[in-house]
């Protein structure tokens, strides 16, 4: 096999950029070194080194820089002074132009280099005679005048000709216009740029006052808060020793029974052949009998309410005391006492304030309970009970009441069945939104009635448009007519009753009565009497 042969790689050669990157990178190196040593030196100076004007022991040399050190500070500290420290930094900043590469990536300009040196010894000569003129006292610290031979020489030859002060003023015009001509520094923008760093530092010290001022009166409120509210927690406490717990009525488990549910207990022996009579009235035992309660609120809950509603009124601003409470089965009333001065608006106006901060549906607020010098305020239960139309029907209450329309609306807030009678309200409106209970309302006044009156004393009328609410009492003996389902036939039905309504009115008008039941009671006294009265029409 032939011997693979290594193919010669022409080298290349370096690249331009590269080439001009490593150069300045070193420039950078060596004058940095030379800048740190010089500085070094010249803050190393001991006038025991040989220098310029001593020649000391070579042997023993104090300075860091050494024999060459010893003699460079002496040199420039003893010609240029304070100054002599503006030599390693003008070396320094050289070697970080160079770096920059401003040299490298412009043309060289001699101009500009003959500018930046006329600006430098200028800067120097001006800023030498400055430290002659001013720096006398600090003689001392230097081996030389503080401006060197260089400042002692220009400050003699301007102090003769233009004297201290107008020396002193030229001087400082030509130190500004070196340091703008060696470095390129604006004055102008320098000073604006110091009144812009002032402006900026004095407003954020003035925020920062503002801060910690806001803050201290923070603290302040907050130990005040913090007193304020031990005050008010041992004042609450004192409260609570001193409060009467609220006084919580019983709940109406059940309701005393009617006379008639016991008579009705007692079934007949046989089934009647005959059909049942006319007056007969309907069996309660055909409704559904009432479920007890299951969800029994204890003491402990009501009064944590209670605790509850008086804290929240609190945050409104209103102090009130819950002094009783009615748990209902649907609603819980609360008794709230008010401090003397709240008025009533104050607290009629929080409904639905409080409704939302204490998670209710809704809060009603009773402004009036008549015998009480309290409000109410009723809030809803979590859980409500179902109330039936059997518990107000075989009630003692609605048993006893004389009234042959009388009709059962349901429960009180304590829990007690509610029995009123039709004939007080002739002109009784039923109104609610979609699902809330009309239908409901109207089905069980209408039971009312029919377990309560028999056919002979009452006769209804019954206009159905929607064909569907009360079709189901088609057929019942009480009914004067078919359930009117026509409207031609509804305006006939009602026109009937209209011209009825009117008869009656001319026959107690010609008797001189005022209602129905004084017209009964006299006609059936006449016919007892064995005189009965004529139809006067």
């Amino acid at each position: 096999m032939a011997q693979a042969t290594r193919k010669s790689v022409k080298q290349q050669p370096l690249p331009v950029v590269q080439m001009r990157r490593g150069l300045r990178e070193s420039a950078l190196f060596v004058l940095g070194a030379i800048a740190i040593y010089m500085l070094l030196s010249l803050a190393s100076y001991d006038a025991s080194d040989p220098g310029w004007a001593f020649t000391g022991n070579t042997e023993q040399i104090n300075n860091i820089g050494g024999l060459v050190g010893a003699k460079f500070s002496s040199i420039f500290l003893h010609l240029f002074g304070y100054f002599s420290y503006l030599f390693p930094v003008l070396v320094g900043y050289s070697g970080w132009m160079v770096w920059r590469g401003r040299s490298g990536e412009l043309p060289f300009d001699p101009r500009h280099a003959l500018l930046t040196a006329g600006g430098f010894v200028l800067t120097v000569f001006a800023g030498c005679g400055i430290a002659s003129l001013h720096f006398s006292s600090a003689q001392s610290a230097m081996p030389a005048n503080p401006g060197g031979i260089l400042g002692d020489i220009v400050s003699k030859y301007l102090v003769s000709a233009f004297n201290h002060v107008g020396s002193s003023l030229f001087l400082l015009a030509l130190f500004l216009t070196g340091v703008s001509l060696f470095t390129g520094l604006s004055w102008l923008t320098l000073m604006d740029r110091t009144g812009r760093a002032v402006c900026e530092g004095f407003e954020s010290l003035r925020a920062r006052i503002a801060h910690l001022r806001e803050q201290r009166a923070e603290e302040r409120a907050a130990m005040h808060m913090r007193q304020e509210r031990s005050e008010a927690v041992k004042e609450e406490r004192k409260l609570k020793k001193e409060r009467l717990p609220p006084r919580i009525e019983p709940v109406v488990t059940k309701i005393e029974i009617s006379e008639r549910v016991e008579k009705e207990r007692q079934a007949p022996l046989f089934t009647p052949s005959e059909a049942p009579n006319d007056g007969a009235l309907p069996p309660l035992s055909l409704l559904d009998p009432a479920v007890p309660s299951q969800h029994a609120v204890s003491a402990a809950t009501l009064e944590a309410m209670s605790r509850q509603v008086e804290l929240k009124l609190q945050d409104f601003g209103i102090e009130v005391q819950v002094v009783a409470v009615h748990p209902g089965p649907v609603i819980t009333r609360y008794e709230l006492q008010p401090s003397p001065g709240t008025k009533v608006a104050q607290i009629s106006n929080l409904s639905k304030d409080l409704a939302r901060a204490l998670s209710a549906v809704s809060v009603r607020i009773v402004d009036v309970i008549p015998g009480k010098s309290v409000i109410g305020l009723e809030i809803p239960n979590e859980h409500r009970e179902v109330v039936r139309l059997s518990e107000i029907l075989q009630s003692r209450q609605y048993d006893e009441a004389s009234a042959p329309l009388s009709l059962g609306l349901g429960k009180d807030i304590a829990g007690h069945p509610v029995v009123v009678d039709l004939s007080r309200m002739p002109h009784l409106l039923v109104a609610g939104t979609t699902g809330s209970g009309k239908s409901v309302a109207v089905n069980a006044m209408i039971l009312s009635m029919l377990y309560n009156a028999s056919p002979s004393e009452m006769r209804l009328i019954m206009i159905d448009p929607k064909m569907l609410e009360l079709s189901v009492y088609e057929g019942i003996p009480h009914l004067l007519a078919p359930v009117v389902t026509d409207m031609k036939e509804a305006a006939s039905a009602l026109r009937w009753c209209v011209i009825e309504m009117d008869r009656r009115y001319a026959l107690m008008a010609n008797q001189g009565v005022r209602n129905v039941v004084n017209y009964n009671r006299k006609v059936q006294a006449a016919i007892d009497a064995g005189t009965p009265i004529l139809d006067p029409f």
